[in-house]
C-alpha cells in the first residue's frame, strides 16, 4: 500500500510541476500574508523553479527545503505577500504620456489654472521638433481652479499658431486642439461628427471650439501625428513598466490593446518586449474593439503563455464622470439647472451587435461604463449574452468602473457573475468635486461601491486606469478602505461604503487576478501558484487605512527573479 500511495504522490508531484528536492529560494523572519481562503500569515516560504513548493511554519520548511545551495533570505521583519494585480492601465498610452509627451497630470495641490497649464505648454513648445506636433496628456477641469475651467481652441492658439496642438483630458474621453491641428487633420465646421459616440463640440453659432469628446474624434488627428519610432516605443515601455514594478505591480493589464498605434502594431511591440524580457511584470491583454479589423483572426482567445495572453475584448459605452460625459438616469448638478445627463455611445442593440461575436469566440468581453444609464444598458446587454445556459464563472463579464451605480445594479451584477473593477482613485482626488459639484452627496456617496458588493457577496478589484489616475496599489488599499478625499477640508466620501483592509487587499490581489482569468496562477501565496510576490517595510493588515499609502515597496519578484 505504501508503494502505490508513493507512486501516487510522485505522479500528483509530476503533474504540478512541483519536484521535491531542494528549493531554489528560502524567505523567513517576517510576516508571509498568503491572502488564501483562510487569509493565513505564515512564517516561511518556498520558491522552486519560479514556483510556489511551500508556505508554512518556519521549522518544517527549513527541514524539507533547504540545503547547501538554498539561499536563505531573511526579511528582518518586513512583509512578504502576493505581487498586486493591476487589471486596467493603459499600458501604451501610459508609456507615452510618461515617456514621449508633455504629462499635464497635477495630483498635488494646489490645482493648475488655464494660466499655469498654458505655461507649461509653451515652455514644451521648445522641445517640438520641425514639423512636430505638441502632445499632450492630464488637463482636468474638475481639478483646476477656477472649477471647470478648460481649455478651447483660443486658449490654445495663445500657445502657438503655428504648432498643431492636440491635448487628451485627465479621463481620457475628451481633447483639446488649437485652429492649426484642425486645419491639419480636415475637421471643419461641416466635418460630421463619427460613430462610436465621438463629438466636435460647436459653440452656439455653430464653430468649432476645439474641445473634443470621446476617443473616435481624435482619429483624424492622431493620423497626421507623427508616429513614435520603434525604438523610442520600446524605451517608454521599458521605463513606465519598471516603475509599475516599483510599486508591487507583478501583472497588468493591458485593457485597450490596439487604441493608440493600431493592433498590429502594439501586439508586435509586446510580443517583441516579452521575447527579449523586456517587461518585468506579466500582461494580459484586451484588444480594443473598435480597433479591430472586419474578419480579424490573427489571435485567439486565450493566446500566449503566462508572461503574455491574449483574454479579451473591451469596449466603451460612454464618457468620464468627472468629464460630465458619463451617461447618468438624472442629470449632472453642474451647471446649475442643468437637464444633462450624458450620452451612450452605442444604441443597445449597436453595442450588443459588436460584443457578441467576440464572446461566442470565446473572449472574455470588458465594457467600460461610468454612469448609471450606461451600467444599466451593460448588464441588460450581459443579461442577453449569458441566455442560454452559460455558466457567469467561466465568462467572467467586466464593467470598467461601475462609478455612478444604483443599489439594483449591484445585485444584478452579483446575480450575472460580473466583476466590477473601481477606479478607486475617484474617491481620493475627485471625493470633493463629485460630492459638492458633479451629481450631488446621495450618488457621489455610492461611487465605488465596495462595501456593498461585498455585502452581496460578489467579488470587485481596484485599478488605477492609468494614465487617468496614477498607479500604486498600496494607494488603492488605503482609498479603498479610508475613502478620505483630497481636498482640504478632508471629508469620508460615502462612510457606509468603507472595507476593511483584507477585503481592500484582496481587490488588489487575488479578486483582481481572477478578473484577470488568472487566480488559478496568481493573487494569493500557495502551493503551485507562480512566484510572484512583493516585499514591503510594514504590514498593511497592522496599519492604519490612511497610512497604507506611505508604505515602501522594497523588492517586487516575478517567477522568484528579483525585478528591482
Amino acid at each position: 500500500m505504501r508503494i502505490v500511495q508513493k507512486i501516487i504522490f510522485i505522479a500528483l508531484s509530476l503533474h504540478s510541476g512541483l519536484i521535491f528536492a531542494a528549493a531554489d529560494t528560502v524567505f523567513l523572519g517576517g510576516p508571509i500574508v498568503t491572502v488564501n481562503a483562510k487569509n493565513e500569515e505564515v512564517q516561511a516560504l518556498a520558491v522552486q523553479n519560479g514556483k510556489i513548493v511551500a508556505v508554512g511554519k518556519e521549522a518544517e520548511v527549513k527541514k524539507k527545503w533547504i540545503d547547501k545551495d538554498t539561499k536563505v533570505i531573511d526579511l528582518h521583519g518586513q512583509t512578504l505577500m502576493p505581487g498586486f494585480v493591476e487589471p486596467h492601465v493603459h499600458i501604451v498610452l501610459t508609456s507615452m504620456v510618461e515617456g514621449l509627451w508633455l504629462d499635464l497630470s497635477n495630483f498635488t495641490l494646489p490645482y493648475d489654472t488655464i494660466d499655469t497649464l498654458s505655461q507649461k505648454l509653451k515652455a514644451q513648445l521648445k522641445s517640438v521638433p520641425a514639423g512636430g506636433w505638441l502632445a499632450g496628456f492630464g488637463v482636468d477641469p474638475s481639478r483646476t481652479t477656477p472649477f471647470m475651467a478648460e481649455l478651447n481652441a483660443d486658449t490654445l492658439d495663445k500657445v502657438s499658431t503655428e504648432v498643431p496642438i492636440f491635448i487628451i483630458n485627465q479621463s481620457g474621453h475628451i481633447g483639446y486642439v488649437n485652429h492649426k491641428a484642425m486645419e491639419l487633420a480636415g475637421v471643419t465646421d461641416q466635418t460630421p461628427n463619427p460613430p462610436g459616440g465621438g463629438i466636435y463640440v460647436k459653440d452656439a453659432q455653430g464653430k468649432l471650439t476645439g474641445k473634443l469628446i470621446e476617443p473616435p474624434s481624435y482619429l483624424p488627428f492622431q493620423a497626421k501625428m507623427p508616429p513614435p519610432t520603434e525604438g523610442e516605443l520600446v524605451q517608454a515601455m521599458k521605463k513606465t513598466t519598471s516603475k509599475m514594478a516599483a510599486t508591487g505591480i507583478t501583472t497588468s493589464a493591458e485593457i485597450s490593446l490596439g487604441a493608440n498605434l493600431g493592433l498590429d502594431n502594439e501586439t508586435r511591440l509586446f510580443k517583441s518586449l516579452t521575447a527579449n524580457e523586456g517587461l518585468p511584470l506579466r500582461v494580459r491583454a484586451y484588444l480594443y474593439g473598435p480597433a479591430i479589423p472586419k474578419g480579424f483572426d490573427a489571435i485567439k482567445p486565450n493566446d500566449g503563455d503566462d508572461r503574455l495572453r491574449f483574454i479579451g475584448v473591451k469596449f466603451l459605452s460612454d464618457g468620464s464622470t468627472q468629464g460630465l460625459t458619463a451617461a447618468l438616469n438624472e442629470p449632472y448638478i453642474y451647471p446649475v439647472g442643468t437637464t444633462q445627463r450624458g450620452d451612450l455611445d452605442y444604441k443597445d442593440e449597436e453595442i450588443f451587435d459588436l460584443m457578441k461575436p467576440f464572446f461566442d469566440q470565446g473572449w472574455q468581453i470588458s465594457i467600460h461604463a461610468n454612469g448609471s444609464r450606461a451600467i444599466e444598458q451593460t448588464l441588460n446587454n450581459y443579461e442577453k449574452l449569458l441566455a442560454g445556459n452559460v455558466h457567469p464563472e467561466t465568462r467572467r463579464l467586466r464593467i470598467e468602473h461601475f462609478t455612478i451605480n444604483t443599489s439594483e445594479q449591484v445585485k444584478k451584477a452579483k446575480q450575472l457573475g460580473v466583476v466590477p473593477g473601481f477606479t478607486i482613485g475617484h474617491v481620493d482626488y475627485w471625493g470633493e468635486a463629485f460630492h459638492d459639484h458633479i451629481v450631488g452627496a446621495e450618488r457621489a456617496n455610492r461611487i465605488d461601491p465596495s462595501a456593498s458588493f461585498k455585502k452581496a457577496g460578489a467579488r470587485f478589484a481596484y485599478h488605477s486606469d492609468s494614465p487617468v489616475s496614477p498607479y500604486g496599489p498600496l494607494r488603492y488599499i488605503s482609498e479603498g478602505a479610508a475613502r478620505v478625499w483630497q481636498l482640504p477640508p478632508q471629508k469620508i466620501l460615502g462612510p457606509e461604503e468603507r472595507v476593511s483592509v483584507d477585503d481592500a487587499i484582496r481587490a488588489v490581489t487575488i479578486n483582481a487576478a481572477y478578473q484577470l482569468m488568472a487566480d488559478d496562477k496568481i493573487g494569493s501565496l500557495e502551493v503551485g501558484k507562480l512566484a510572484d510576490f512583493v516585499i514591503l517595510d510594514k504590514n498593511p493588515r497592522k496599519t492604519a487605512a490612511e497610512q497604507i499609502a506611505n508604505i515602501q515597496v522594497k523588492e517586487t519578484w516575478v517567477g522568484g527573479k528579483k525585478q528591482n
